[in-house]
């Protein structure tokens, strides 16, 4: 008896629902979405487990929390929208766009550009005060028990010291600034990839000076209207808060919300279900079908910047680390992935695609991992998504 396709799919579907689910049986997560999408639409997503343990609240496709660094790739498509509209040139000083004055002191004649911002070769670094002065507790919650810290040096501080972007770049990154210690590399501009979440607020910054809107405003105009991700945004006022998941320490331990002055670097907030949207968007702006930049502004968003002279060391252990080479904001592995991963007090991220295939995998978890029994389940999860994807689509053309 012959089976139609889309019976064969839910029976994939169904298998690969088995298989997650005993991997989260484990009991190294509370709960995680996962999607697997291609270039014309999602192919599976999925909630597993709780957004809210002691509520017993399941953790769904339309579940909602900030996602880390995956949030750095909508930084480097609205540069690339800002460019298009000719509010800024990627190659332009910095400080044409600044009313405080940047420069790294070991090379004071040498302009930072807006691209190495978006490259992370700028030589601006994250110092001690990135992780003790830009965390901030969410105004109006009950903080009965709940920790103030984050691996000792990751600290929340009080809803009402919080402050502006521009503030904390100002206090971290100018010259008379009083956290501006240790916020500049050794080596020159555009020499060294260097990481930087400081430098990606900054190039959020950059637009907002621009452009005359807020981030999110730009974002939520050019990026999240468009594709239709109506659960997504940057700010606890920007979206319901009834559907943002609990973040966990650990199995046992909840973290109370936060936010984050530097909030392009990792604040996104959004569900499995939109960030499937912008996955298959960003595969078709890859093969020059994209729906918010032109074909050109894709090409550019895409194409490998850094050649081995800018690494110290490049990671050629981990296909599915971003740090190989990077696009405006968009990671390469060294096996020809294209995304980012993301971590941060109760978050781990996953967004990458293959441009061999145009299939695409995503996951967001709301508990950290810190030993090799997470690792392995979170990376175990990631390959059984591998293994089902070439199926799914076949069964789904």
């Amino acid at each position: 008896m012959k089976t139609n396709s889309s019976t064969n799919s839910h029976r994939a579907s169904d298998s690969l629902d088995v298989e997650i689910n005993k991997i989260y049986q484990q009991g190294n997560f509370n709960g995680f979405a996962v999607s697997i999408v291609n270039e014309e639409s999602t192919l599976y997503q999925k909630g597993f487990g709780f957004s809210d343990i002691a509520e017993k609240k399941p953790y769904s496709i339309n579940t909602i929390q900030n996602i880390a660094s995956v949030s750095k790739t909508l930084v480097g498509i609205a540069l690339l929208k800002a460019q298009e509209l000719g509010k800024l040139n990627l190659d332009d000083p910095i400080q044409k766009y600044l009313p405080f004055k940047i420069i790294n002191p070991n090379f004071p004649h040498k302009p930072i550009t807006i691209r190495q911002l978006a490259t992370h070769t700028s030589s601006i670094l994250d110092n001690e005060f990135y992780l003790s002065k830009s965390y901030f507790l969410k105004p109006n919650q009950n903080l009965n028990g709940a920790k103030l810290n984050f691996d000792e040096e990751q600290i929340f501080n009080p809803s009402d010291s919080i402050m502006t972007m521009g503030t904390f770049l100002e206090n971290v990154l100018s010259e008379n600034g009083k956290w501006n210690k240790n916020s500049f590399s050794s080596h020159q501009p555009g020499e060294i990839y260097e990481y930087s979440n400081v430098g990606t607020a900054l190039a959020a910054f950059i637009i907002e000076r621009a452009t005359g809107q807020e981030f999110s405003t730009f974002t939520r105009e050019y990026i999240l209207k468009p594709l239709q991700m109506k659960d997504s945004g940057w700010k606890f006022e920007d979206i319901q808060f009834s559907k943002f998941s609990r973040l966990y320490e650990n199995p046992k331990t909840a973290l109370p919300y936060y936010l984050s002055a530097s909030y392009p670097d990792g604040g996104f907030i959004t569900s499995i279900h939109d960030l499937s949207k912008y996955l298959t968007e960003l595969i078709k702006g890859y093969n020059g079908k994209g729906t918010i930049l032109t074909p050109k502004s894709y090409k550019e968003y895409f194409t490998p910047q850094l050649t081995a002279a800018n690494f110290t060391e490049r990671n050629t252990q981990n296909p599915y680390s971003e740090s190989y080479n990077v696009g405006i904001f968009m990671g390469f592995g060294y096996t020809g992935y294209i995304g980012h991963t993301g971590g941060d007090p109760g978050v781990m991220s996953m967004l990458f695609f293959d441009p061999k295939n145009n299939l695409g995998r995503i996951m967001i978890f709301n508990t950290n991992f810190s030993d090799k029994k997470g690792n392995d389940a979170f990376y175990g999860i990631w390959n059984v998504l591998e293994k089902y994807q070439i199926y799914l689509n076949k069964k789904n053309n």
